[in-house]
């Protein structure tokens, strides 16, 4: 069977033989002629078996014949690098027809999707999450698509997308032509079909079971081991180009660094990283730059290179799906692949689940001269840090403090030293000089001890005023507080030349002013600066 069989456009025929297609794989030979009826499909297979142009051929040819300028089909996807790539196929299996699509995802912006929107795509290949934005921000009209297909579906289930789908489904025309295509058939997903497929033709390719051309082997070893079994076994395999599963976005980064050092050719991809610097992975993996791409579950989504010879589980997956999903990257195009898994004692339940499924026990290997024995090494011991010096004991010191100007207690406490005298008084005793800072009015001056507790200093000994030698603030002679004559009148006020300037709260009001304002501005901090 060729591809010429089908009842495509020409042009179709002419890129699909530019592209070196010859015969269609199991899935396009049953799916095409259904999609092109009109029907709605339900298609089981594997990840690599030619999902993409089983419904991307019958859907340009059905665009080509209708009014353009207006987005007829949409392809929601579960990530932003399945959305690339078949953005990417619809290019190049449409060129030259007329046809316009644009990828919608989000880690990028939204300006330029937008203008491809309104310039008159027919196709949008779209993640859930950025198409519900065009949506609400109404720079996308759904009421004239005329074909959906939900790709991938059993991964958008799992990555808490259903809510999603169903917004999405409910914005689209009762009248439309559904695809959905999924590598497993959980409840979930047959429950989803069941309600948006419309007496769906059942497609299903392998039963669900990894694709035949991938060879499975199993390499038990402790987890403390794995990094060391890595490399022994990427130095004993002839590759072309390896993908590494990690569990983590943070084991992977880490296990991409502890490659890189040891001289492989190594990227990693995961949900840390910018689109951008997710391309430039991706590009540098596809045109050989890169010979091992470590990568998690969610964001190998959508990676077609044709190239992978292995695929290596570093950590066990933790569904049977998710193996499918994994092994399904090599394999492709009639190619035989290998799938490799380093496993723990923790991993012989999920084991026999996969060997259920394959309906075979997978090999056990080992990597002989390997020391499978070696000891663990101390706990986080590649990320511990020297330990640190034990830090000095603090010591009182009879200098000022630079940061606040105050003295030890002890040196307080003694009447000795600068500072404040014991209890706290604002009324020095003859201390030993003043804190800086606070000189006249904390204490007294000359030899002697804090004044006793529960009272003011003698008024012979030690007051704020200065001493008998040196003239008052009224220019007058220092009169000791004994000598001074009884004032009768509460009404009796010094001489003018003897006040003491009014602090700055006072004057005037504009210290209750200013408290106002500061506590404005502390429970309204909106209004500063404006």
């Amino acid at each position: 069977m060729s591809f010429a069989t089908f009842p495509l456009d020409p042009r179709l025929h002419a890129n699909v033989a530019a592209m070196g297609y010859q015969e269609p794989t199991p899935i396009q030979a049953q799916a095409i002629p259904l999609v092109l009826e009109g029907r709605d499909v339900l298609g089981l297979a594997q990840t690599g078996t030619g999902k993409t142009a089983a419904f991307a051929l019958p859907i340009l040819h059905r665009l080509q014949a209708g009014q353009h300028g207006r987005l007829r089909a949409l392809v929601v996807v579960p990530t932003r690098e399945l959305a690339e790539q078949v953005h990417t196929a619809f290019g190049e299996l449409g060129r030259q027809m007329g046809l316009r699509s644009v990828a919608i995802y989000g880690g990028v912006g939204i300006v330029p999707q937008v203008q491809r929107l309104r310039q008159g795509a027919e196709i949008a290949v779209a993640c859930p999450g950025r198409l519900l934005d065009h949506i609400r921000r109404r720079t996308a009209d759904l009421t004239h698509v005329e074909v959906l297909v939900l790709d991938e579906a059993d991964r958008m289930f799992d990555m808490g997308f259903l809510p999603d789908i169903r917004e999405i489904l409910s914005r689209l025309p009762k009248q439309r032509q559904t695809l959905l295509f999924s590598a497993t058939m959980p409840d979930d997903i047959r429950g989803l079909a069941a309600e948006v497929l419309r007496q769906p033709a059942t497609v299903r390719i392998g039963n669900g079971t990894p694709v035949d051309t991938v060879s499975h082997a199993l390499y038990p070893v402790p987890q403390h081991l794995k990094a060391k079994l890595l490399l022994e076994l990427l130095k004993h395999t002839d590759t072309d180009s390896v993908l590494i599963f990690a569990r983590t976005k943070h084991r992977t980064r880490r296990l991409a660094e502890q490659l890189q050092s040891a001289g492989c050719k190594v990227a990693s991809i995961q949900g840390n990283l910018s689109q951008n610097r997710r391309r430039e992975a991706m590009d540098g993996f596809r045109d050989g730059r890169h010979q091992i791409l470590v990568a998690t579950d969610i964001a190998a989504r959508g990676i077609d290179v044709s190239t992978i010879s292995h695929v290596i589980n570093f950590d066990m997956p933790d569904t049977v799906d998710a193996y499918t999903h994994r092994i399904g990257r090599t394999g492709r195009a009639a190619k035989t692949g290998d799938a490799f898994t380093l496993m723990t004692r923790e991993d012989e339940d999920t084991v026999r689940q996969i060997e259920r499924v394959l309906g075979a026990r997978i090999e056990r290997r080992t990597i002989e001269g390997f020391d499978y024995s070696a000891a663990a090494p101390p706990r986080h011991a590649d990320s511990a840090q020297p330990p640190r010096s034990p830090r000095p004991q603090r010591q009182a010191s009879s200098t000022p403090s630079p940061s606040r100007g105050y003295p030890p207690r002890d040196a307080a406490r003694s009447g000795g030293g600068h500072g404040r005298p014991q209890h706290g008084k604002r009324w020095g005793g003859q201390g030993q000089g003043q804190g800086q800072g606070q000189g006249q009015r904390q204490g007294g001056s000359g030899r002697g001890h804090a004044h006793p507790a529960g009272g003011r200093p003698p008024a012979t000994t030690g007051s704020r005023y200065p001493r008998q030698d040196r003239p008052s603030l009224s220019g007058g002679t220092y009169v000791p507080q004994a000598e001074r004559p009884v004032v009768l009148s509460s009404h009796t006020e010094r001489p003018p030349a003897a006040r003491q300037p009014p602090r700055r709260d006072q004057r005037g009001g504009g210290g209750a002013v200013r408290k106002f304002a500061s506590a404005v501005k502390r429970f309204f901090p909106s209004r500063q600066g404006r």
